[in-house]
């Protein structure tokens, strides 16, 4: 029999993400308590950088309230810092490279994954494209066998095309990762970005397959799920095929509170993938 999917919330620790969509924006323990509390499996964490993370006291927060990390954010790299993996500025490039290297090292001392979302960046015009996804080849070619001597998959998130003009879709991010020569790169695959970027969530999730690494678990209005309008149904049962054992975590807007975002996706969260 397969392990169960999973259950995670995200805390945020970025201030300057603070209208972000983080269920709780908290210090570690607090959020690690609420988190527990209400019955989750797991935290997704965003720090605003691994310096700014006390390794000790993130093991307690978890220990104390048993509970796990489900993975570890980059974004506060690109909100706070401007960094990406895709920058024309091969000096920002480089410094992009070294803030993930500290939280891949930082998240596998826990046994979870490192995300890379908006880090990822943009490329300035079409004609740049080809460049930028070079660039973006060349990163998780040393970032993927980081990630594995950390103990962990290295994530890709997709993003919607009003955020990224790289990676959107997830079948494509799928086919581009199969031309890699690292094996240790998987797919984050949010539900929110995919109701915009695919004709068929399930069709998607299916064609990625064991690629698939990781769930952000939000609705088609990036609150919780229930509250929208995604087709839920069709990416229970693809996650069911392609046999995916990993994290349903809730990235969503703490609407109408994080109270009511955190029981609104336990809800559903039960309904959908009952033990």
């Amino acid at each position: 029999m397969s392990d169960p999917i999973q259950s995670a919330v995200t805390i945020c620790l970025v201030p300057e993400a603070k209208r972000g969509p983080f269920v709780f924006h908290s210090d570690l323990s607090t959020g690690c308590a609420q988190a527990s509390t209400m019955g989750f499996d797991a935290v997704e964490v965003f720090p605003r950088s691994a310096d700014e993370i006390d390794a000790a006291e993130l093991k307690k927060a978890l220990t104390t309230h048993g509970i796990k990390l489900a993975a570890m954010g980059t974004g506060a790299g690109a909100v706070v810092q401007k960094l990406t993996l895709t920058h024309p500025d091969e000096g920002t490039r480089r410094r992009a490279l070294d803030y993930i290297k500290a939280i891949i090292d930082l998240a596998g001392g826990f046994g979870a994954p490192a995300i890379i979302g908006s880090m990822q960046g943009n490329a300035a015009s079409p004609e740049d494209r080809e460049q930028a996804m070079t660039w973006l080849a060349e990163a998780l070619e040393q970032l993927g066998p980081r990630a594995l001597a950390a103990g962990a998959p290295l994530l890709i998130e997709p993003l919607n095309r009003y955020e990224s003009n790289l990676l959107n879709r997830v079948d494509l991010t799928a086919t581009w990762l199969r031309g890699l020569k690292t094996r240790n790169i998987k797919i984050l695959a949010d539900l929110f970005h995919m109701n915009i970027e695919e004709a068929s969530m399930g069709d998607a999730i299916r064609s990625a397959s064991e690629l698939v690494g990781h769930v952000h678990f939000a609705d088609s209005n990036r609150l919780a799920m229930g509250m929208g309008h995604s087709d839920v149904g069709g990416v229970v049962k693809a996650l069911a095929d392609v046999k995916y054992q990993g994290y349903a975590s809730a990235e969503v807007f703490p609407q109408p509170d994080s109270a009511a975002a955190a029981r609104q996706t336990l809800k559903m969260f039960r309904e959908c993938f009952p033990r």
